[in-house]
This record gives structure tokens, sequence and C-alpha cells, in this order.
């Protein structure tokens, strides 16, 4: 039995609370639904027989006319003639079983089920099991070393989405569906050779090696277990066993779902050998490799040499970025270390979210960190990349790391404001995560009924004179009688003091550091309201491989310089008030978090969250030299 430091709590407890995550967790929802079901469907019915078209009019003589024509279906990636059609199903019916399981909207749930009802139409009007927009002769061209775009890829999409419109809302027919597939890939691999299955791993097959783990969990049925073994991508992790770089110049995202492929196998076979294989990916992609500041260890979809990240080309991938959060939140789980806690942060404030537009809650594929950057965003219906899928995963997600369950209590992993209403026990338990955005700060903000109360209210505490220098929680527990808990609180890497933490107005005492836990072990009672304040400050992070060239972040937030070419600053990475002064801090009801503007320079920029930039030029590395350095 596999025990993990740290569990999920169950589907539905965690919910968010009115603000700007919430409002961009609608904005995707709101997306989600307004992709139609012909469009969705509509590659899978034309492999399935079961639609067609031929224009308006199918004779000379025809005057019928349809208004479900070409400039109304998806295009781009999901084009009829794209190998690769069918992927966005998959990240599909994965976030609407997300959204359904957080808010119990049953139109969601009806349109989701409605489509699981279409897909096992399409498979059974196929008739052997198999099921996808595009047809099993791919598979065969494969196998004969012929060029397809990963038809592994698509179908694993497929596979993920149906098991979590089981796992999540119980559509029993989406684990029907995906048991047929099984049989299908089973009875297709039978006959190969081990030496042709390592050939045919080596090309881009996505997480299958999850999809089989995934449904062995469920099963227990050995064909299912043979899919594992099958699937296992010897070369790869036998190489990562070794302490070999296959990473370097390698396509990123090929790798990491097979990794998150022998995450799951270790947790539904016991194999020690899988767990060892993710340990080791970790340590060679993200320990000895380092990062970006954005967390990032990519660029145009390849792992980027370890140390020497100068390579500042189109930038981070979304896929890349998701999966990796994805496979520190397993991490967290097994061992938990909160490193992996502060590495999720990272990459959802600078990657998640930067990856998004605030007002259309469109994808930019790649984000880019260098000098004269521009995000280049997808559109609704004619792009449909890799990225647009895991975008709304990605924003369907953001409750997965915020409360974890363990044995001695409650454990709460990243400061979003949002409620947990579970049980301890028999005994129902709330606890509830509120952020105070008039004496700290609230990254997203914008207008709000609280900064509103704030600045005309005059019995009332004034709000500061400046914008504050950190983020202020309250925790607010909700039981029916008293209870004996710990309540645990991850301090974050980007701590700058003390953390300040009080329970109803007393404060507490201890040697807290930053990645660490504060454990509050006591007897809880209903309305006990635990205060946590966390300093931040302004910090250089230089660019791994360059000397003297810096990123610059406020917290946990990478900032950006509005500017289209490269700048060089005067100043000192130690002592950046010197250089950054706040600018624009407060917009009405609201603080502006990760506003700042140079000063002593030839000529000024202003700085931006990386977050909010939408279509404005950018650079987020810059050259620092002091004034001593200077070229004569």
């Amino acid at each position: 039995m596999i025990h993990n430091t740290f569990k999920e709590f169950s589907a539905g407890s965690v919910q968010l609370s009115p603000g700007p995550l919430q409002a961009r967790f609608q904005l995707n929802k709101q997306y989600i639904m307004s992709l139609t079901n012909d469009n969705l469907l509509r590659n899978f019915y034309l492999e399935a027989g079961l639609w067609s078209y031929s224009g308006n009019g199918g004779t000379t003589s025809a005057t019928t006319t349809t208004m479900d024509g070409p400039e109304n279906w998806h295009w781009g990636w999901e084009s009829p003639t794209c190998e690769l059609r069918g992927h966005m199903m998959g990240h599909w019916l994965s976030a609407a079983a997300r959204i359904y399981m957080q808010t119990g909207d049953l139109l969601v749930k009806a349109k989701a089920d409605f489509i699981v009802a279409e897909l096992g139409r399409c498979q059974a009007s196929i008739g052997s099991g198999w099921l996808a927009a595009f047809p099993e002769s791919y598979m065969q061209r494969v196998m004969q070393g012929k060029w397809v775009w990963a038809p592994h890829y698509t179908i694993h999409k497929l596979l993920m989405g149906l098991h979590e419109m089981y796992k999540f809302t119980g559509n029993e027919q989406a684990l029907a569906i995906m048991a047929q597939m099984a049989d299908w890939f089973h009875q297709w691999t039978d006959t190969f050779t081990r030496e042709q299955m390592d050939e045919l791993l080596d090309l881009e097959t996505g997480g299958m090696l999850e999809t089989w783990a995934d449904l062995y969990a469920i099963t227990g049925e050995t064909k299912h277990r043979d899919l594992i073994e099958r699937y296992d991508r010897r070369r790869f992790f036998d190489a990562l066993l070794a302490g070999r770089d296959v990473l370097t110049n390698k396509h990123a995202n090929t790798q990491i779902p097979e990794i998150l492929g022998a995450a799951k196998a270790w947790e539904v076979t016991g194999d020690v050998r899988y767990r060892q294989v993710v340990e080791a990916f970790w340590q060679i992609a993200v320990d000895e490799r380092g990062y970006l500041a954005t967390g990032a260890s990519d660029d145009a979809e390849l792992w980027l040499p370890g140390g020497d990240m100068t390579r500042l080309g189109v930038g981070q991938e979304h896929c890349v970025n998701y999966n990796m959060m994805r496979l520190a939140h397993v991490l967290l789980q097994w061992t938990g270390n909160p490193k992996y806690a502060d590495y999720w942060e990272r990459r959802f404030i600078n990657g998640v979210l930067a990856h998004q537009h605030n007002e259309t809650g469109m994808i930019a594929y790649f984000l880019s960190l260098g000098a004269g950057s521009k995000k280049k965003w997808g559109t609704a219906t004619q792009h449909f990349w890799c990225c647009h899928g895991t975008l709304v995963q990605a924003n369907a997600a953001y409750h997965e790391q915020i409360f974890m369950k363990e044995d001695a209590g409650i454990a709460i992993m990243q400061w979003l404001p949002s409620s947990l209403t579970t049980k301890l026990g028999d005994r129902p338990i709330g606890v509830t995560i509120r952020q105070d955005g008039q004496n700290g700060l609230y990254p997203l903000q914008s207008w709000n009924l609280d900064g509103m109360t704030a600045i005309t209210k005059v019995d009332m505490p004034s709000i500061p004179t400046h914008r504050p220098d950190r983020f202020i929680y309250e925790i607010e527990i909700s039981l029916s009688l008293k209870e004996q808990f710990c309540l645990k609180l991850r301090l974050p890497w980007w701590l700058q003091e003390k953390a300040v933490i009080s329970i109803n107005g007393v404060e507490q005492e201890g040697d807290w550091q930053p990645t660490s836990y504060v454990m509050l072990e006591r007897e809880w009672e209903d309305g006990d309201i635990v205060r946590v304040e966390l300093p931040k400050a302004l910090r250089a992070e230089q660019l791994p491989g360059e000397a003297g060239t810096y990123a610059f972040m406020d917290g946990p937030i990478v900032l950006a310089g509005l500017v289209d070419e490269q700048r060089r600053l005067i100043g000192n990475a130690e002592q950046l008030e010197t250089l950054l002064v706040p600018d624009r801090e407060r917009n009405h009801s609201w603080w502006n978090s990760g506003y700042y503007r140079t000063r002593g320079q030839e000529r000024g920029i202003r700085f931006v969250p990386l977050y909010e930039i939408k279509d404005e030029s950018y650079t987020v590395y810059f050259p620092l030299m002091t004034e001593n350095h200077l070229p004569n």
C-alpha cells in the first residue's frame, strides 16, 4: 500500500472565493460552454461515417442551404485535414469534468454527458473498439515507420478526458468507452516484440502509460497491467536511472507526460523502479538544470542546457508549464517537501496566469522572456494549439493544491482565497482563506467592494499611506464542536522577513524560515481566526549562464519592463530599491501589485507583472552594471 504524506480532499470540497481568480475560472468556463457540440464532435462524426459535407447543395439543381458551413467550423489543429485533430476533445472533457466537480453546474454536466454519449455512438458505428477523430490506419502507418503527427498523443488526451469524466462526474459510459479502447490497443500491441514497442515509444506517445495506469487502478484487470508494461519507455527510463542527461535539446513535452505515467504506475503497482525514474527525472530536469525566473527550463519546446539558459527565443511552452506543475503536485503528495509547492506557485503565477489573456481568456502558446517580446494570442476557434488544450485544463484546476489532507490534520499549500468543506472523522469542518487587499497586497485585484468601503467610510481604520510590502491572509475555522488537529501552513521561498502569525489576535512565536511549515496544533473552536502576514521584497534573479543579466521579482511575481529593446540598467542587484521605485501604487479601490519604474537611468522604464501583459512589447531580463564598471 503506497502511503503519501499528503492527499487531495474529495471532489467538490474546495471552492474558489469571489475575486480575481474566480473571475479567471469563470472566463474559462464561459469559453468551454461556448464551443458547440457539433464542432467538438465533427471530426469524430466524420471518422465514424455519421457526417459528411459537400457544400451547399448536392446537385446542380439543389436550392437548399446550410448554416453549418466551413466558416463556422473549428480550424487550426482541429481542422479535418490536420493529423492531430481530436486532441481538443480530451482537454475539453477534462476541463468540463473539473468545472462540474467544483460548481455542480448541471448545464456543464449535461453538455459533457451528451458529448460522451455521442462519442459512444461513434465508437459503436466504427465497430472495432477504436475511437478517434482520425482513422485506425494512422497507427498502422506509424508501425511501418511512416510519419504521422503524434496519434498516440491525441488518443491520450481523449482517454484522459474520459477518465476524468468517470472520476469527477461518475459517467460510467466514459469508463466503458475507455475500456473498449484499451481492448483495441491490447490486441494491436499483442504481437509486437519488445524491440518494436521500444521503437514505437521513441515517437511522441504522450501520457499513454498514465492512461493505462489510471484504468488499471479502477479495474485491476491483467490486460490493463499488460498495457502498463508494454508502454514502459525503457530506453528513456533506464537512461534516467543511469544518471544520463537525456533531456537537453530534446522535446520536453514528449518526456514529461511519460514521467507522469511512471508516477501513476508507481502508485498503482508499487514497483519502486517507477518512483526512482520520477525522482531521477526531477533531479536532472529541475534540481541540476536550474530554471528561469518563471520556473521554466525550456525554450521553443526543447529543454535548455543545465546552467546555460541564455537562449531566450520564442520562450516557454504552456504545455510544459502545466505538466511540470502536475508533476510537482505528485511529488508534493509523495514527500511533503514544500519546495514542490514553491515550484508550483512560481509556475502558476508566472506561467498559467501569464499565458492567459485576462480579458478574452485566450492562450499564448509561448511566453518569451527576451528583449522586445510580444505575446501571440490564439483565437477561440481558429488555432487549437496543444497549449490551447492545456490552458482550459489548467484554468479549471486552480483548486488542486490549495488545501491538502494529512494524517494529523489540514495543510494550506497555496495562498489563494478559497474555502474547504470536509470532515475530520465524522465531524464537519470548514476552513476559509480570505486575503486582505487593503492592508496587504492582492495580485490581479481590480474594483472590489472591500476597497470601495475602505475609501468611502471614515469610521474605520485607515488603509496604509503607501502600498504595503506584504501579503496578508485570514484563515477562519468553522466547527460544530471543539476539535483537536494540526493546521499546517506553508511559508513560501520568497518570504523576506519573519512571518507574523496570530491566533485570535495573539501573536505566535516561532523560528520560521522560507520553504518550511508552521505547525499550529491545538484544540480549535468555531470562529477561530488565524492571521498570516507574509512580507516580501524586490529581488534580482540572474539569467543562468550569463553573469550580470537579471530578471526582477516582487515576491513571487516576475516583472516585465515595458520596452521593446534590450536596455542596460545602472544599479546594484543587491540594492534594488535604488533602481526601482513604486509606480502607480493605487488605483481607486485596490493596490497595484508589482508596479515599479526605474530611477537614475538615462531613459526610464515602467515595470508591471508579467501576467498583466497583453499586447505590449516587453523585456524580462536586463544587463545590470554598477557605475564603477561602466565602460569609458
